[in-house]
C-alpha cells in the first residue's frame, strides 16, 4: 500500500520542478529551433528564453510570469492500493496544489467563471483537474503534473471522412496561422492533435498529445508517424517563428493521437503546449521509493488498444 504521505511530498515536489525546470527534451528541440533560425526578432526571443530557462533553475523561481493552470495526470498498476483510498489520494494532489501556489509560488490563475472569485491557490471547483490511466499488473503510481497555459492554444473543427488528410492540414494551418496572428499560443510549442473520439475525448486526446508526449516521440503507427513529422514540417514552412514574429521554428514537435469515431464524422482538435512546455513526472513505489523523470511514457500499447481483451503475449507475437 503505498502512504498517502509519500504521495502528497511527491506532488509538491513536482509542482516545484515542472514549474522551474523545463524538460530537456523541449530543451533540446527549442535549442535545434534556435540553432536554424534566421528571423531576427524570433532569433531575439528563442535565444532570450534559453537564457530565461537557465536563470530561472540557478534562481529556483517560476519560469514564467503566467505559470499556467496546474491539472495532474494519474496513472498506476492493476494491483495498486493506496492508503486511504481515490478520495485521499485526490485530497492530497489538491493540497499538493494548494501548497505549491504559495510555495513555488505559483501565479493563483483559477477563479469561478461567473463571480471571478478565487481561493488564491489554484483550487477550486473541478480545479485542479485529475485525469486517470491504469495498466496492467504492478503496484505503483505515476504522477505526473503539467501546468498549461488555460486561456487559447486550442481549435476543434468537426471534419468529415471526405475531407481526408487535406482538410486535416487545411484545419492544422488554419489553427497555426490564428495562433500566431492573434497571440493565442506562445510558439514555438509543441502542438498535439486529436483525431477522432467524441467531441471530448477527441479534446482530450489532442490536449494528452501535446502535454504528454516528449519532443522526438512518434506514434507507435507508423502512417501516423509519417504524418507527425510531416505536420512539424509544414508547420515550420509558413513563415511563423517564434511568439509569432517572421520566422520558421512555430513547432518543436508535432504529435498526433487518434480515437475511433463516429463513422460518419472525423473530429478533429489542435492544442499548442506553450513555450514554457511545464511538466514534471514521479513514480511511487509501495515500499516507498520515488523515481524522477521528465517522460510521461503515458501512451503505452495498452492505452492504444483497440481489442476486445488485453493480452500482452500475443500481440507481441502477432507483432
Amino acid at each position: 500500500m503505498i502512504p498517502i504521505d509519500i504521495i502528497q511530498k511527491t506532488a509538491e515536489t513536482l509542482m516545484d520542478k515542472a514549474a522551474i525546470e523545463i524538460p530537456q527534451d523541449y530543451l533540446d528541440g527549442l535549442q535545434a529551433a534556435a540553432d536554424v533560425e534566421d528571423g531576427d526578432l524570433s532569433s531575439f526571443v528563442l535565444q532570450a528564453m534559453l537564457e530565461n530557462y537557465e536563470a530561472a533553475k540557478e534562481d529556483r523561481r517560476a519560469m514564467c510570469g503566467d505559470t499556467g493552470t496546474p491539472r495532474w495526470y494519474v496513472k498506476m498498476g492493476n494491483e495498486t492500493q493506496i492508503e486511504g483510498g481515490p478520495i485521499a489520494l485526490e485530497a492530497a494532489l489538491r493540497r499538493a496544489t494548494a501548497n505549491a501556489t504559495n510555495g513555488v509560488p505559483l501565479r493563483p490563475n483559477r477563479v469561478h467563471p461567473l463571480w471571478r472569485t478565487d481561493h488564491n491557490n489554484n483550487v477550486g471547483i473541478g480545479a485542479p483537474e485529475i485525469e486517470y490511466g491504469y495498466e496492467p499488473g504492478g503496484e505503483w503510481i505515476d504522477l505526473i503534473t503539467v501546468h498549461k497555459g488555460g486561456l487559447f492554444g486550442t481549435d476543434y473543427r468537426m471534419l468529415f471522412p471526405s475531407d481526408g488528410i487535406e482538410g486535416i492540414k487545411r484545419f492544422y494551418l488554419d489553427s497555426l496561422v490564428a495562433f500566431g496572428k492573434r497571440g493565442l499560443a506562445c510558439q514555438p510549442a509543441i502542438i498535439g492533435i486529436g483525431l477522432g473520439g467524441c467531441k471530448d475525448t477527441c479534446m482530450v486526446l489532442g490536449k494528452r498529445a501535446a502535454c504528454l508526449r516528449t519532443v522526438g516521440s512518434e506514434n507507435s503507427d507508423p502512417k501516423i508517424a509519417a504524418l507527425e513529422r510531416e505536420f512539424k514540417e509544414i508547420g515550420n514552412s509558413i513563415g511563423m517563428g517564434a511568439m509569432g514574429f517572421v520566422g520558421k521554428s512555430m513547432v518543436v514537435d508535432c504529435n498526433i493521437e487518434v480515437g475511433y469515431c463516429h463513422t460518419g464524422g472525423m473530429q478533429m482538435s489542435v492544442h499548442a503546449f506553450c513555450l514554457s512546455s511545464r511538466r514534471a513526472v514521479a513514480r511511487v513505489f509501495a515500499d516507498g521509493r520515488v523515481e524522477y523523470r521528465t517522460d510521461p511514457d503515458w501512451f503505452t500499447d495498452y492505452q492504444r488498444r483497440e481489442t476486445v481483451e488485453w493480452d500482452a503475449p500475443a500481440m507481441e507475437a502477432a507483432e
